[in-house]
């Protein structure tokens, strides 16, 4: 007679095999100290936040409101009111108590009917100010048109405004606010996430090593053939037989392995305030650089001549220019870069200031001796 009592529990089977799913880890760290955890630089298919918009009221603010030249807040407040039973003339509407407000919200896919959500709100007319308002109910509505939550509540304003007739002080955004927790979800997005038989890695980098990196891993962690590359930054995963409906344990195992990310050379050059980001793998060939500040300074003055008291002559006005200008001297230096640090070391040798490495680096771009993409943003 067989004993079923002692026969493993599809629970326990999959304890067992998370078990070894980990030892797997352990046994296999990553190469590099800069290794990164795959939930940090991938996204899995369906986990995912929702966003909600939708259009209201915000009521109670001091005299910081819309003005009376705001038509779409007067009809709103009449339409809000005539809903409440409350018949109103639209000419004796005075809204500097009232702002038209658009709510928006992101709504996790796993959010169920009663669960809270953060609301934000800014202001849509010419409001000037939103401190101490509260939001009137909003529905909040998805792509579809369908309302998903209800906001409402007191605002919070990280900021304020205050001033007279001659001067005004404020910090930070006053049209702007947050209701934390102000929205509450009445419509839950449908999603059965265990009953999916395979899962899609979304890498928020694209780079083919980095999804080669990432297919092997978890190949090697769950013994077998389970994920395929689907391109440079997909990867597709069957659900283990022993996992299916229950695929939670087994995304918190995988969203923990660690990979070495990798990704094309980049030099990213903001001019509008001269910061410069060189990435790692950024090489340079050996190239010799000479560069040199040219200012040119021109200032315009008028020269008066004032006759004597009884010269009888007239005033004259003569404009004159100076004009001057100074190069600095800059000797040649020979830059190579075989490494990131070799790399910054030689362009701080030449002495430029951030502004002009731009410069330099686009013209070792040009003369084809920097090997990296060059973006200015």
């Amino acid at each position: 007679m067989k004993t079923l009592g002692n026969a493993p529990g599809p629970s326990q089977r999959q304890a067992v095999l998370i078990a070894v799913f980990l030892a797997l880890l352990l046994a296999c760290p990553a190469s590099e100290a800069d290794a990164v955890r795959i939930k940090d630089i991938a996204s899995f298919s369906g986990v995912r936040d929702n966003q909600l918009v939708g259009y209201g009221l915000v009521v109670g603010l001091s005299g910081t409101g819309d003005k009376k030249d705001s038509a779409f807040t007067m009809r709103s407040m009449v339409n809000m009111l005539e809903k409440m039973g409350v018949q109103v003339d639209l000419k004796q509407m005075k809204p500097k108590n009232v702002a038209s407000v658009m709510v928006t919200a992101r709504m996790p896919v796993s959010a169920k009917p009663g669960s809270r959500l953060d609301v934000t709100v800014s202001s849509l007319g010419d409001s000037t100010s939103l401190v101490g308002g509260v939001l009137i109910q909003t529905p909040l509505k998805g792509v579809d048109g369908k309302i998903y939550a209800l906001a409402q509540g007191a605002l919070a304003v990280g900021g304020f405004t205050v001033g007279g007739n001659q001067a005004q002080a404020q910090k930070n955004i006053t049209t702007v606010a947050q209701v934390p927790g102000g929205g509450i979800v009445e419509k839950a997005v449908p999603f059965e996430f265990n009953s999916m038989d395979h899962l899609t890695l979304s890498l928020h980098a694209p780079d083919f090593s980095t999804t080669n990196q990432v297919v092997e891993r978890i190949n090697a962690a769950l013994g077998g053939n389970f994920a395929a590359a689907q391109d440079a930054g997909s990867v597709r995963m069957e659900i283990p037989g022993d996992f299916r409906g229950n695929i939670v344990p087994l995304m918190a195992s995988l969203e923990n392995i660690e990979i070495v990310p990798d990704s094309a050379a980049k030099v990213v050059v903001d001019e509008k305030t001269g910061t410069i980001i060189l990435g790692r793998e950024v090489r340079i060939t050996r190239v010799a650089v000479a560069h040199g500040n040219l200012q040119v300074m021109v200032q315009e003055n008028l020269n008066v001549s004032q006759p004597s008291m009884f010269g009888g002559g007239s005033t004259v006005v003569t404009p004159s220019t100076d004009l001057a200008s100074r190069e600095e001297e800059r000797r040649l230096n020979i830059l190579e870069g075989a490494t990131l640090q070799e790399l910054v070391d030689g362009l701080n040798s030449v002495g430029a200031t951030p502004r002009d490495l731009i410069s330099i680096l686009r013209a070792m771009k040009a003369a084809g001796a920097l090997h990296a993409h060059l973006e200015v943003i």
